[in-house]
């Protein structure tokens, strides 16, 4: 949708659709940072909030930093004005209960209730979105508490010691009470927050998953990868590094640090990167 269509056009964002998926979002590093998945009811990050995100019901945190979560009890109220469901937000669990007295200081001041399932979440932990979508939680590195998520498709089909079997027979297995189905789980979305490469290595299925959507903070090779690091950042050169192993279809790299201009951004990316990263990489600028 261009901006020109929105009823209200509040905050900038950018459309990408790639294999059914609708990916929009903004991400600029110290500024704010908000994305949606229209067709997977989820969204990440709050920093801000454009009003057509207003009817995504399940947001996703990876960290409590203000551009990544100012947002919050607005979004909560906008549901409330609207007379829409409470949301579901799942925020790193040591920041959970400092989140929901925010949102009690936010509701004393507003004068207006701050309705929103607050939910802690920490790595290794699982939650199912509905019967065909589970997200799975994942340590990131960065300068205080974070995850990142990946958003599972996941089918049962039957095992293959069966795929001979006529339907009477599976049947027939089935009523019996023999397991005749295996679960089957594809990464078809990964998310990373802020991170440095630490936190993408440690968990592989971020490399795998359909879309990935992730920070690439900084790109000049005057800025040392060390200090990045520390901070809990990517570097361009963390990405030529892992170039071979970055097996998803689209790669968008966002979060650009307020130094460059989208001119340097595109050239020095252009020049820079492989052709393997290049056909699948979109940049959020």
């Amino acid at each position: 949708m261009d901006a020109a269509d929105r009823p209200v056009d509040n905050a900038p964002y950018l459309t990408h659709v790639h294999g059914g998926l609708t990916i929009e979002g903004w991400s600029r590093a110290a500024v704010q940072s908000y994305w949606r998945v229209p067709e997977l009811k989820v969204g990440f990050d709050l920093g801000g909030h454009p009003w057509d995100f207003m009817g995504t019901p399940n947001w996703f945190v990876s960290h409590t930093h203000l551009d990544h979560i100012a947002a919050l009890p607005v979004y909560v109220a906008r549901r409330r004005m609207m007379k829409m469901e409470p949301p579901t937000i799942y925020v790193p669990i040591e920041g959970v209960e400092d989140v929901r007295r925010f949102m009690q200081i936010m509701q004393r001041l507003d004068r207006g209730r701050q309705i929103a399932e607050i939910i802690g979440v920490e790595p290794g932990q699982e939650i199912e979105l509905s019967r065909e979508l589970v997200v799975t939680v994942f340590a990131t590195t960065h300068t205080i508490p974070s995850c990142g998520f990946v958003v599972w498709d996941r089918r049962n089909k039957l095992k293959e010691e069966f795929l001979e079997l006529s339907g009477t027979q599976i049947r027939d297995l089935r009523l019996s009470g023999t397991a005749i189905t295996r679960e089957v789980r594809t990464p078809i979305l990964a998310y990373t927050g802020d991170t440095s490469p630490a936190g993408i290595d440690g968990y592989p299925p971020v490399y795998e998953a359909k879309v990935l959507i992730t920070e690439l903070s900084f790109i000049r090779a005057s800025h040392r990868r060390e200090k990045i690091h520390k901070f809990g950042h990517m570097h361009l050169d963390d990405f030529l590094e892992r170039a071979d192993r970055f097996n998803n279809e689209l790669i968008i790299a966002a979060h650009f640090s307020t130094r460059y201009h989208t001119e340097e951004i595109l050239r020095t990316l252009g020049n820079k990167l492989p052709e393997k990263l290049q056909s699948k990489m979109r940049l959020w600028v």
